[in-house]
């Protein structure tokens, strides 16, 4: 019989936590399948991998990725460390908390370069259309080579999405905004907070990206910000200069009016108003049809779609562990592409889906939040080989940062955390969150000399 064949549309964090996991086994001595993964931008890294250009790109496809300059993590990297690679396995001593980007997509591709995966991965390639043969019991996929101009399809006996949900804009609209003279954008087009300098900049949504868009706008110098919210506040208690006010009702040129009967005129509009899960390369029947929560429909251990298990999804979740939970998902799609782990009929699926939404449905706040997602995570971890970590202790850590960022928005990311992989002490960074403007992985590693004092400078002239 021929080898299986395993397609993976992403090479982002979800796709190469699959890669690992399949390496992990090989690794081990089991025979693995045939795998091909297929990575639409130039390199791995996904929503990691920072690009500067907005709109489309070197091939005229939609720019994937919504980083931006001196986008630090917003959360403790204590709550996301891979429990089989560790910061200090990768940097060789302890570092911050809280880490710039490019530390942190050298700590992802740290892992992926040591298990030479990327022979796995065609680069360029981008997934156009997916259909499943009853028959056969095989998916034929259309890709393009964007490089070379060439479309082409293959036969597959499992598919895995991991192709992401925070690329594709969820933009509305407000009357009058066609006439609003200044800058309008959405935050997956916004790429540093540098030309907002001195603005009265606007943003609408109380997501984590309006949150953190605003403190870097303020933190680079912008004149003011203000949040506009639909239901509920961010709540955080905002410095001078950044403001909550309810959902714009409308525009008037420069005028924004408000809910409540303010306005005020602004410089520049960003719309942090999140995402949608678009899958345009699958046909209705195979689509994961939700919005950003914290367990998706039709997903069984939010992972295998119910009317069709060979397919698929990675990372789907709305988010609060990142990589770790990525990982546990990918061991467990794994094992049962493997045969080492076996799904119950559709029916008892289905309801293992239903106890999960419903309880998703009674969650009030964060903390309840994250006790739901490291519920999930135990549910699944079990079920796998991968490296088990100490889950309350990771939740534990997420609730003190919620608390953090209460009592002190612009602080929380000086403080630190210990690792629950080898129980190190994150150091603190050399300088504080506010005053470093610097993002680089050199700037962030290597603490800058110290400048000499008046009194030494003079000493060293005289002698």
């Amino acid at each position: 019989m021929s080898k299986k064949r395993i397609g993976i549309i992403g090479a982002g964090p979800s796709g190469l936590a699959q890669l690992r996991a399949f390496e992990s086994a090989r690794k081990k001595g089991e025979e693995i399948p045939e795998i091909v993964c297929f990575e639409k931008q130039s390199n791995w890294g996904g929503m990691w991998n920072y690009s500067w250009r907005t709109g489309v790109g070197k091939y005229g496809e939609p720019i994937h990725g919504s980083m931006y300059k001196y986008l630090w993590s917003n959360g403790p990297k204590e709550c996301l460390e891979f429990s089989d690679y560790s910061f200090d396995e990768h940097f060789e001593k302890p570092i911050s908390s809280y880490p710039p980007r490019p530390v942190l997509f050298d700590y992802i591709q740290g892992r992926i370069k040591r298990d030479n995966v990327r022979d796995y991965i065609r680069f360029d390639t981008t997934a156009r259309w997916v259909s499943f043969d009853e028959k056969t019991k095989k998916f034929t996929l259309v890709l393009d080579d964007l490089k070379n101009d060439k479309t082409y399809s293959e036969e597959f006996d499992y598919l895995v999405v991991a192709s992401g949900h925070f690329s594709t804009p969820n933009m509305p609209y407000f009357k009058g905004i066609e006439n609003f003279p200044g800058n309008v954008i959405h935050a997956h087009d916004f790429r540093g907070a540098d030309q907002f300098k001195d603005q009265e900049l606007l943003l609408i949504g109380s997501s984590y990206s309006a949150e953190d868009i605003g403190v870097q706008c303020h933190k680079h110098g912008a004149k003011s910000v203000t949040l506009s919210y639909r239901t509920n506040p961010i709540g955080v208690k905002w410095p001078d200069g950044i403001e909550e006010m309810p959902l714009v009702t409308h525009f008037e040129e420069d005028i924004a009016h408000f809910k409540d009967g303010r306005t005020k005129r602004f410089d520049a509009v960003i719309m942090c108003t999140g995402y949608q899960h678009k899958f345009p390369f699958l046909p209705d029947e195979m689509r994961l049809k939700t919005k950003n929560n914290l367990y998706p429909d039709n997903l069984y251990k939010g992972i295998f779609f119910n009317d069709l298990p060979q397919l698929i999804y990675l990372g789907m979740q709305d988010q609060y562990y990142t990589f770790n939970m990525f990982d546990t998902q990918a061991w467990l799609a794994r094992d049962y592409m493997l045969g080492k782990f076996e799904l119950p009929d559709k029916r008892t699926r289905r309801g293992d889906i239903n106890v999960w939404l419903q309880r998703n449905e009674s969650l009030k706040d964060g903390h309840d939040h994250v006790d739901f997602q490291s519920d999930y995570i135990r549910d699944i971890i079990k079920l796998s080989d991968y490296p088990d970590f100490n889950i309350d202790k990771v939740a534990e850590m997420f609730k003190e940062w919620l608390n953090d960022k209460e009592e002190n928005i612009l602080t929380y990311r000086d403080k630190t955390y210990r690792s629950v992989v080898t129980g190190t002490m994150a150091a603190e960074h050399h300088t504080e969150w506010m005053d470093e403007m610097d993002d680089s992985k050199e700037r962030y590693l290597f603490e800058p000399e110290e400048e000499e004092s008046d009194d030494v400078k003079m000493n060293s002239t005289s002698l």
